[in-house]
């Protein structure tokens, strides 16, 4: 393909790249190309744009949840401290918020042969609500993946059984943390009381590990409100 600069006037490149004279084209795909070629610079530019405002409103929100723990002497929210900043009056709100994409490695097979054994084992007394939940757990979707949310939950069956232990210990050492996000959300308050979402900024970061994320609340008043 050749750069715009490369293509002789009065001719127009077409998809395969070669060049067709624009007395050859219709008037409605020469009108439709121009259409795209300047909503798309539009859109270039305004995503140039997005990306700035994002780098300084995390910025902006990292620097001032920092300022604000340094009147106890503490940092807030830690590396991935989930936050909420409130306008005085409560109507515009910013939340910045990290989430996760975790997947497991190879011992999460491991995990399954044994889960497998322990229905084997228990046999007959297995409530079939268990091994369906089980079987759910570890089905994978059109794409060959795994729900990881339905895997993890299976660690709140308490089950005294040492298989079922060593099991739901393989599911945690097997979880890995593919990527992490950072996103702010913005939010309005209408009369009502409800909150509007106005927008989600979000932003790749390396992941760190699969620790369980802190949710804190920093408000303008003379308290700090945390909750985890």
């Amino acid at each position: 393909m050749l750069n715009e600069d490369q293509i002789p006037e009065g001719y127009m490149q077409n998809a395969q790249g070669c060049l067709v004279p624009r007395a050859n084209i219709r008037p409605i795909d020469i009108e439709r190309d121009a259409l795209v070629n300047e909503k798309m610079e539009k859109i270039k530019a305004l995503q140039a744009e997005m990306r700035a405002v994002k780098a300084s409103l995390l910025s902006d929100v990292d620097a001032f949840v920092q300022l604000s723990g340094e009147r106890y002497g503490v940092r807030l929210g830690g590396v991935k401290g989930n936050v909420q900043l409130l306008s005085f009056d409560g109507k515009y709100k910013l939340c910045r918020d990290y989430g996760q994409l975790l997947t497991f490695d190879e011992g999460l097979q491991a995990a399954k042969e044994l889960i497998d054994g322990c229905l084997r084992r228990w046999c007959k007394d297995s409530r079939p609500e268990l091994r369906a939940v089980v079987e759910q757990a570890f089905r994978v979707d059109k794409k060959g993946r795994i729900n990881t949310g339905a895997v993890l939950g299976l660690r709140r069956i308490e089950i005294d059984d040492p298989e079922w232990q060593e099991a739901m210990k393989a599911i945690t050492e097997s979880l890995q943390v593919l990527d992490s996000r950072v996103y702010v959300r913005a939010y309005e308050r209408d009369p009502s009381g409800a909150y509007h979402n106005r927008g989600v900024t979000p932003r790749a970061r390396p992941s760190r590990s699969a620790s369980t994320l802190r949710t804190c609340e920093v408000g303008y008043g003379d308290g700090i409100e945390e909750g985890c």
